[in-house]
């Protein structure tokens, strides 16, 4: 007998600006799919500038999943969007339509392909106790004590990364075992579907370009007040690494103009954007789309329509 073939998940990714959220719109009216956003932070309610989600306009033409499912004082990670998303694929895939993942949180993509472990329990106090010590003598303090029990983690973990540097630690600490061993034993969705990544890729230059001209159109809708209002609230410790809160704290503080403030915008999301490729170019299993600055979604999705039928 023939197996039946695996259903099929769809994922386009790549760095800020680069025109995802356009293209998987367009893709989705053409297979009958439905997105769901693959960004750690649109799924915070009431971030909407500052987070750039996609338009009310391809909400309404393409069902979005997991944008605006928690408030910005609450803690979200790795897990929790991890276990969310698996249902909302059973769930689109029930209605027998295609799941197309779209966002540039890497993290994200490889805790969903790759697969993740999860502690039984949380230990909030040991936690709360390794990002004081991180506080109190620095995260390479923290590094440098995970390289004796986990080396191989430890090389691949920066030593300013506090957050990946404490949960490595913490993971070891419960547990008694690294957790580079532990990842070993992870299942991802290439266990069960057929995924497909593409990540759309645009000339270096011209993407910086549209990230700053991005920057302008969100000090233009309002990103200044929506920060306002944000900084003035509880955030959790994720909401608060939103890029553009701190760097517009200042200038509400009065350390400097306005312009400045918009200046370390548009440079920490082109810091940013040159990370997720980074990211992004470590695997081997994702497919390159060459994208244009003036390109519209309809035209990528076009081209990734071509891949997909092969």
């Amino acid at each position: 007998m023939i197996p039946p073939r695996k259903k099929r998940i769809i994922f386009i990714v790549g760095p800020t600006a680069v025109g995802k959220s356009e293209a998987a719109a367009s893709l989705a009216k053409k297979i009958n799919a439905e997105i769901i956003s693959c960004d750690s932070m649109q799924v915070y309610k009431g971030m909407d500038i500052i987070t750039s989600k996609p338009s009310l306009r391809l909400r309404k033409a393409v069902p979005h999943h997991l944008i605006d499912i928690v408030y910005p004082d609450a803690e979200y990670n790795v897990s929790k969007y991890r276990l969310a998303a698996t249902k909302k694929i059973r769930e689109i895939i029930g209605r027998g339509k295609v799941p197309i993942f779209a966002g540039g949180t890497g993290l994200y993509v490889s805790a969903l392909v790759d697969g993740i472990f999860r502690l039984r329990t949380e230990d909030q106090k040991l936690r709360k106790r390794l990002y004081k010590q991180a506080k109190e003598r620095g995260s390479q303090y923290l590094h440098a004590r995970l390289k004796k029990v986990d080396p191989v983690s430890a090389a691949k973990i920066h030593p300013h990364d506090t957050k990946r540097v404490v949960r490595a630690l913490e993971v070891f600490m419960a547990t008694g075992k690294p957790i580079s061993v532990l990842q070993k034993q992870k299942k991802g969705l290439t266990d069960g579907y057929e995924v497909k990544i593409f990540c759309l890729d645009m000339r270096r230059d011209l993407l910086y370009r549209r990230i700053e001209e991005r920057v302008e159109r969100m000090f233009e809708r309002g990103l200044l007040v929506e920060a306002k209002r944000l900084l003035g609230s509880k955030l959790s410790r994720t909401a608060s690494c939103a890029i553009g809160l701190k760097e517009l704290r200042g200038y509400l503080d009065g350390a400097y103009d306005k312009e400045e403030g918009a200046r370390l915008v548009k440079r920490n999301s082109r810091q940013y954007a040159k990370r997720q490729l980074t990211w992004f170019r470590k695997n081997k299993d994702i497919e390159w789309v060459k994208v244009g600055v003036k390109e519209k979604g309809s035209a990528i999705a076009k081209k990734i329509l071509q891949r997909l039928s092969r």
